[in-house]
């Protein structure tokens, strides 16, 4: 095969060499515009996990590698005055100038063409004078520019970064975050030789110029900020402690994100920072850039055709790249965003540091470093006035007057299942159970104010006396039979009604039947939607109040006005779906009045001693759209109007949207609202999966509560099982306390493992090579 590679650095030169190693024939040529001792930066991290793929796959390069590793086994926190230590790691790093230099080594000994200096040749003639060719060219690659197949999108980000060395030999990775007058700065730095250590400074632009960063100069190709350097030596002289530090054609740079809908087209293919970025605050693009390689070689080997080899590289790596990107993004928002902790006790900073991306979570740490997870539970205890530790979330919580006796809600779900809005057996059933659970807060689906304000025919309501009769026997239920607290969510569908039942067609308009929606404008909610009336404020204000007053006397302790997922109330908060140019449309403020005066209205009249909150659309997730900053404000409005709490989920909004789901992807806006709005509680969801996560997320302070929807219909009894899995003596029901203890485990002696089947092969570079990686979870990230 005749391949030509554009790029000379690592993910290139690996991918050019273990071709080589699997077949000498193969033709490989590369072309590196730069010289063959110039690089950028200082060390790249490697994890045991990349490291045990490249030892597979070549062990003599292996070896190389690991005579000039730096390891270490702790990651330093120093915050505040105060240094924490948390052990259990497993890392290595080396000078990348080094790792080059193997590399370009191992090519020549293979019989690899690299031409260095020397621009590559326009794609379209490398295309038809090869049988493949890889773009290996880095961010701004040229060969992923060339195609328009590839789909690109590119994320310039709002921090800035300055890439420097020292020659201060750091013990651990260490993370320094420095308050300055200008705002919070901070440090990643790492060691990757016996003399040498990475040291990256990063700031939020807006601390980088009022700083004085912002000269305005443009530097000349290869040269360094030297008046920047020499700042940074002054600013953090202490962290420094006497030592150097060095640039390497190092200036300001903000970090894009790199994404492509699709890698390869015909016989061209992108690998490393070309396809895709990761924010250096989780390890290294070059560990990710020769992971690829190792993937891309693995698919050519084992399929001669090449389009089907580059689909199988896409196929196999798009999962873990996406996954490692997914945390790469959480934690870089999360360092962009790092200003709104400053007030954080330290410990608690340290844990939500560690646990930025969503990966890493409490009991990963616990694993690593039980005595820091102690601290942990001891500060989170302390903090909240409590004498003794607990899983954090059994904790138990006060949300305005009332006392719930952990932080687990059994978050509301429509289950499109009442006969003219009176709820019957299957919501006893459906919310007794979860009630028994173990839940401290139970929350009914989203209950109805009118028969117009349905999202289907099987909604439930609070318009008649029946319905609330109906409403009382199952609240009578949850109080007599469990400890757990009753919530009433209350709402109406606006202009997402007259839909059929979820599982006949959600969103989709009744085939016959159909009733008058309405709307702050007259816009549908998708293209197969009824356009939505004028909205009657007052009579829709006084079905509000009227089915509060109607969920107070059937004994709910807790009450949610529904602001959110695109029904009436959020739409108005909306401007996709509110174009009101009156006192009602156009500016926040005025998008907030009728949900502002539909919430003084029920509030009026729900008892003062019972909590009332609220659940927002934090984004709309498209432009035009809410924002997580609308979101802040729309929270600091309800709060200074008696919100007890605010509930934040995400979307629903328009059909138009394209959320970035992912592991409790809806969390940092809780966090954002919780770190810049006092006043109320926080209560996040949205695909929180176990009880480790509901624990992160508390224990980081990225929330005060945690609702579980799904979760809780795939085990109803999930809260007690997680008290069993975490040695919790949680209060079971006296009917069920025979099975409050997990059960042994089965018996194991009968297993006999079958040896010849274990055994491995004598090896050979197929097998080698198609090592796929688990996911990895690093306390980088």
């Amino acid at each position: 095969m005749k391949i030509a590679i554009v790029g000379g650095g690592p993910g290139g030169l690996y991918f050019a060499a273990l071709m080589k190693q699997l077949d000498p024939a193969h033709d490989v040529t590369i072309w590196e515009r730069d010289a063959s001792d110039v690089t950028f930066g200082f060390g790249v991290v490697f994890s045991d996990e990349t490291l045990g793929g490249i030892e597979n796959a070549d062990p003599e390069f292996a070896d190389a590698m690991a005579r000039r590793f730096a390891r270490w086994t702790d990651i330093d926190i120093h915050y505040r005055g105060e240094s924490h230590t948390v052990g259990g790691q497993g890392f290595a790093a080396m000078s990348r100038k080094e790792l080059l230099g193997l590399l370009q080594q191992r090519c020549r000994d293979l019989g690899v063409v690299v031409h260095f200096s020397t621009p590559a040749p326009a794609v379209d003639v490398l295309r038809e004078s090869h049988d493949l060719v890889v773009g290996a060219d880095g961010v701004n690659s040229l060969v992923r520019r060339s195609s328009d197949v590839f789909r690109s999108t590119v994320d310039p980000r709002r921090n800035k970064y300055m890439w420097l060395g020292t020659d201060l030999v750091f013990e651990a990775f260490q993370f320094f975050i420095k308050d300055t007058p200008w705002g919070t700065m901070q440090v990643h730095g790492y060691p990757y030789s016996d003399s040498g250590s990475t040291f990256i400074v990063e700031m939020h632009e807006d601390v980088w110029r009022r700083a004085g960063f912002d000269t305005g100069e443009e530097f000349a190709p290869g040269a360094s900020d030297e008046r920047a350097v020499e700042r940074v030596r002054e600013l953090f002289a202490e962290e420094l402690a006497g030592h150097q530090v060095f640039a390497n054609n190092s200036k300001w740079l903000s970090f894009t994100t790199v994404r492509n809908e699709r890698w390869h087209d015909g016989n061209l293919v992108l690998v490393g920072d070309a396809a895709h970025t990761a924010h250096f605050s989780i390890g290294s693009g070059t560990k990710l850039a020769m992971e690829d390689s190792l993937a891309l070689a693995a698919c050519l080997h084992e399929h001669r055709d090449v389009e089907t080899a580059l689909t199988a590289y896409e196929t196999e790596r798009r999962p873990v790249v996406e996954s490692t990107q997914r945390a790469a993004q959480a934690s870089l928002e999360w360092f962009e965003n790092i200003g709104m902790y400053a007030d954080q006790e330290p410990t608690r900073f340290c844990f939500n540091l560690l646990t930025r991306s969503r990966r890493i979570t409490y009991d990963n740490l616990r694993t690593r470093d039980s005595e820091f997870a102690d601290r942990v539970d001891a500060a989170f205890a302390a903090s909240q006035g409590l004498e003794t530790t607990a899983p954090a979330m059994f904790q138990p919580f006060r949300l305005g007057q009332l006392e719930l006796k952990n932080r687990v809600i059994v978050s509301a779900m429509d289950m499109y299942s009442a006969v003219d809005g009176v709820p019957g057996d299957f919501h006893l059933v459906h919310l007794g159970s979860k009630a028994m659970g173990g839940a401290g807060l139970v929350m009914t689906e989203m209950v109805c104010v009118s028969p117009e304000g349905r999202i289907t025919p099987g909604c439930t309501g609070l318009w008649t006396d029946e319905q609330r009769d109906s409403w009382a026997r199952i609240v009578s239920f949850a109080h007599e039979r469990s400890t757990a607290r009753i919530g009433l969510q209350l709402g109406h569908s606006g202009r997402k009604g007259s839909t059929r039942l979820m599982w006949e067609g959600m969103d989709e308009p009744l085939p016959e039947g159909n009733w008058d929606v309405v709307g702050p404008s007259p816009l549908p909610y998708g293209p197969g939607n009824a356009v939505p009336g004028e909205v009657d404020r007052e009579r829709i204000t006084a079905e509000f109040v009227a089915a509060a007053r109607r969920g107070a006397e059937a004994g709910f302790d807790l009450l949610e006005l529904h602001c959110a997922h695109g029904y009436l109330l959020s739409s108005f908060l909306s401007p996709i779906a509110n174009q009101r140019t009156d006192e009602y449309g156009g500016t926040l403020t005025n998008r907030l009045r009728f949900p502002l005066e539909v919430f003084d209205a029920v509030r009026a009249v729900w008892p003062a001693e019972r909590p009332m909150i609220v659940r927002i659309s934090a984004t709309d997730w498209v432009d035009g759209g809410n924002t997580e900053h609308d979101a802040v404000e729309i929270a600091r409005a309800f709060i200074a109007h008696g919100a007890d709490a605010i509930d934040v989920s995400t979307g629903q909004v328009t059909s138009d949207e394209r959320p970035a789901y992912g592991r409790s992807y809806q969390t940092p806006f809780a966090d954002r609202i919780r770190h810049e709005v006092t006043g109320a509680a926080v209560i996040a969801v949205g695909a929180i999966a176990s009880y480790d996560d509901v624990n992160s997320i508390l224990l980081a302070g990225r929330a005060d509560l945690c609702a579980l929807g799904r979760t809780h219909l795939y085990d109803p009894h999930w809260t007690l099982h997680a008290a069993a899995e975490q040695d919790f003596r949680a209060e079971w029901p006296v009917q069920y306390r025979a099975g409050s203890r997990k059960p042994p485990s089965a018996r194991t002696d009968a297993v006999r493992p079958r040896l010849s089947l274990l055994r491995a092969d004598p090896p050979d570079r197929n097998v080698h090579l198609r090592w796929t990686p688990r996911r990895e979870h690093s306390v980088l990230g």
